[in-house]
């Protein structure tokens, strides 16, 4: 009734209100009776439907405000649907928030400029108690299946040492093993729980300095405070005075899985994001390096 009454408001006559309506006159004429049977009030002075009476006026004046908010208000909600507009909360480890996360999300957003995106960047132990609390819309880590959520194989990458630059074990890596980090400060991380070889336990056991956040661990290394163990996707870009020497000894590989709930539960904007993830072409700097 508000729309066809806005119509002809606008239109000033039946019949162009009803070609712009794609109806017939009479039934435009139909629904304005309707309409003014339901307000028990004239809303035009003449049969011409020329001129507003003076309710009519305040009455069109109110619908052109109502209708507005009703075509915006429907407007958001296709756009919720088509993952155009939304909110999507991500939590990840840091070397995944800051080495994999950048050019994936750089897209997105350009792809969906209406969308909102909360990342935060934990351990992986955080990232499963923010899925479980209901804190998260996706997570990214190194864990075990949990009820609830599916888990997805993102990228695997090796362990390697990390070393500056010019250090002694980067000009001879290629004849050492394990043994030779035992004379060395170690810096352990969390990470290195992951590598079960009986010749890194005793390393692992002498270090004297436990370090989680991965750029803290890398500027240590940096100022010469020990060398470390990570996976190769953890060593940021921006640390380009340290080396990164895999493993011979070790064939352990670190696997980050992506965790989300049941497609069902989760928004498009979520989904969409997902599904981004997935697509990336996730390289270590090695495989870079070589194309």
């Amino acid at each position: 009734m508000l729309r066809y009454f806005r119509a002809v408001a606008d239109a000033g006559s039946l019949a162009d209100a009803a070609a712009a309506l794609g109806r017939t006159p009479s039934a435009v004429s139909m629904m304005l009776r309707q309409f003014e049977d339901h307000v028990d009030a004239p809303l035009f002075e003449s049969a011409r439907k020329s001129r507003l009476t003076p309710l009519g006026a305040q009455i069109a004046e109110k619908a052109a405000q109502e209708l507005g908010h009703f075509d915006r208000t429907v407007a958001a909600i296709e756009a919720l649907a088509r993952a155009e507009e939304g909110h999507v909360r991500l939590s990840v480890t840091p070397s995944v928030a800051q080495t994999i996360m950048p050019p994936i999300l750089e897209r997105y957003m350009q792809d969906r400029p209406g969308v909102r995106i909360e990342m935060r960047d934990t351990d992986s132990a955080s990232v499963q108690r923010d899925l479980e609390q209901g804190n998260a819309d996706i997570g990214m880590a190194t864990l075990a299946p949990f009820p609830g959520f599916d888990r997805e194989l993102i990228f695997s990458d090796a362990f390697g040492v990390v070393c500056p630059v010019g250090h002694p074990l980067a000009q001879h890596w290629t004849h050492m093993g394990w043994s030779d980090l035992e004379a060395l400060d170690f810096i352990a991380n969390g990470l290195c729980q992951q590598i079960s070889d009986p010749a890194f336990q005793p390393i692992l056991r002498s270090s004297r300095l436990m370090v989680h956040n991965t750029a803290s661990i890398l500027s240590l290394v940096r100022a010469g405070a020990g060398i470390t163990i990570l996976p190769e996707l953890a060593v940021l870009p921006e640390f380009m005075d340290l080396e990164f020497l895999p493993l011979a000894d070790t064939t352990t590989r670190r696997d980050v899985w992506m965790l989300t709930p049941a497609h069902s539960a989760m928004t498009p904007a979520a989904a969409a994001l997902a599904q981004a993830v997935r697509n990336a072409e996730i390289l270590p700097p090695s495989k870079l390096q070589g194309n």
